[in-house]
């Protein structure tokens, strides 16, 4: 007897006996040996159809049960076949991706024999994690460098929660993403994670965890888990973000320093600036490899006052961003700042600030309660200039570069010079090397040099010999010089300054050698 199933055949004997054949199922997809024992029934039809309308209906109450649009009744006969290849794909998967976090769940064994692509080495990581700071009693911010590549063509999503030590509550926070780099950076790019709550953590005093979540961008790779930031108990203090606790009134935020630095113009820069910005300051600087010895020689004296805090990044060269990280290290810096002074410094180690005698820099900054960011505007110094006078070779050498370089550049219509800025960085969500673009609060304020300017002495901090190279005859100095292809104006603003910062240096750390 043959049933109208064009897949099934089933044979039956006459009597008890067997029948028996294998055969192919098209909806299970699978080969099955399938054995039937006939015995003598009143109606071998009628039992056949009472099962297949009894399947059916099996087959309609696990369809409502699974999702519609990815159903597949493949899988409910190879649900077995597939659990046991993806057993034998784990521990192969293991071995061959060391580096990479593999859900072995996430490979489909049904659409043919599984590859596995082993990679060799890093190029780059994921995420390097620098620094994390408590911003409030609900917000964090997370400072670090991640994968140019991942971040450019897949625009990975981050997500954070705070664990309290005590409870173990977990509660999720709502992040928010700069990129503050303008898309200089090479293999990385900087990545802050603005991290925000809608209740207080951690302010119970018992302390708990930062987590960050970063994502590859894909499905089937899983989430690193960071542990950004951890407060033991009793950490917790709402007082330091009070303004009338600040330690300081001014921070300087240095960026990275590299090069074969000049220990002499290290040592004119750091005397005049402890000098400008008073007791009440405080100077932040980045070794990339620009502080050798002999320039430490020249800081070791304000770091014993507890004025300068030196910073070795010179291992950051391992990750390839932009300008040995600059952008990484200020924005560390502008988040490791925000509660300890009310405004933030960023400039160079070859530009000078200045106020006009006329005024103060506490008046210039705070003459407006609603400016939280003043960009400054630039005076670009010539590098070798000088006047030649009838000074004996002793007298000269013992100025200092900015009493010897006097003259200016006559600034060119149409071309936008380089502005440096100081910031209320517990407002800002970013730092930029020019200006913070990412302000939460507050004006900015585009200044004339007529109050507050700076002097760039562009190229003269890595020269370490005689600065002076040109030399104009002291009966003409107040005439426009030309010199490479520039225009120059006598300026002697900063050289009037000499005598009275040396005199600071003297009576603050003591004589200090000269070395060039």
């Amino acid at each position: 007897m043959k049933m109208d199933k064009e897949h099934t055949v089933i044979k039956v004997g006459e009597g008890t006996e067997k029948g028996r054949e294998k055969v192919w199922s098209k909806e299970l997809g699978c080969h099955t040996a399938i054995q039937f024992q006939m015995k003598t029934f009143p109606d071998v039809r009628v039992n056949v159809v009472y099962t297949m309308v009894v399947a059916i209906g099996l087959f309609l109450i696990a369809a409502q049960l699974l999702p519609l649009s990815s159903f597949d009744a493949k899988l409910l006969g190879c649900a077995t076949e597939m659990a046991a290849k993806q057993d034998t794909l784990q521990p192969l998967l293991s071995q061959a991706l060391l580096h990479e976090k593999i859900n072995a769940t996430s490979i489909d064994v049904r659409h043919g024999e599984v590859r596995v692509f082993k990679p060799h080495g890093l190029a780059t990581h994921l995420y390097i994690e620098m620094s994390a700071y408590r911003g409030g009693p609900r917000a964090f911010s997370i400072v670090g460098l991640t994968s140019k590549p991942v971040e450019t063509h897949h625009r990975p999503p981050y997500a954070c929660e705070w664990v309290s030590r005590s409870t173990g509550q977990v509660i999720k926070g709502r992040p928010h993403k700069v990129l503050p780099d303008w898309d200089y950076g090479k293999l990385y790019t900087v990545v802050v994670i603005t991290c925000n709550f809608v209740e207080d953590v951690g302010v119970d005093g018992d302390g708990g965890e930062l987590i960050l979540y970063a994502s590859y961008g894909d499905h089937y790779r899983q989430p690193e888990r960071i542990v950004a930031l951890t407060e033991s108990k009793g950490e917790y203090n709402a007082s330091i973000f009070d303004p009338q606790n600040f330690p300081y009134d001014y921070v300087y935020c240095g960026s990275s320093v590299y090069g074969d630095i000049s220990p002499q113009r290290m040592r004119e820069w750091m005397a005049y600036h402890a000098k400008f910005l008073g007791d009440r300051s405080h100077f932040f600087l980045h070794d990339a490899g620009g502080f050798h010895e002999d320039v430490r020689k020249v800081l070791e004296p304000w770091i014993q006052q507890g004025r300068v805090t030196l910073q070795n990044i010179r291992q950051q060269e391992i990750y390839d961003g932009y300008y040995h990280n600059q952008f990484l290290i200020v924005n560390d810096c502008l988040f490791r700042s925000r509660f300890m002074a009310n405004w933030t410094f960023f400039f160079d180690i070859d530009e000078y600030m200045y106020v006009e005698p006329t005024t103060t820099l506490a008046e210039v900054l705070n003459e407006n309660p609603n400016i939280t960011q003043i960009t400054i505007e630039q005076v670009p110094m010539a590098k070798d200039m000088c006047v030649a006078d009838n000074s004996t070779q002793g007298e000269h050498q013992s100025r200092w570069g900015f009493e010897k370089l006097v003259y200016r550049k006559v600034l060119k219509r149409g071309i936008r010079y380089d502005r440096k800025y100081v910031v209320q960085a517990r407002h800002a969500e970013a730092a930029g090397i020019h200006m913070s673009m990412n302000m939460r609060k507050g004006q900015n304020l585009y200044p004339k040099g007529d109050r507050i300017r700076y002097y760039h002495y562009h190229g003269t901090i890595n020269k370490r010999d005689e600065v002076c190279n040109i030399f104009v005859d002291s009966g003409n100095k107040t005439a426009v010089q030309r010199h490479e292809k520039h225009y120059h104006r006598l300026e002697e603003t900063m050289a009037k300054l000499g005598k009275e910062v040396k005199l600071f240096e003297l009576n603050t750390v003591g004589p200090q050698p000269v070395i060039v």
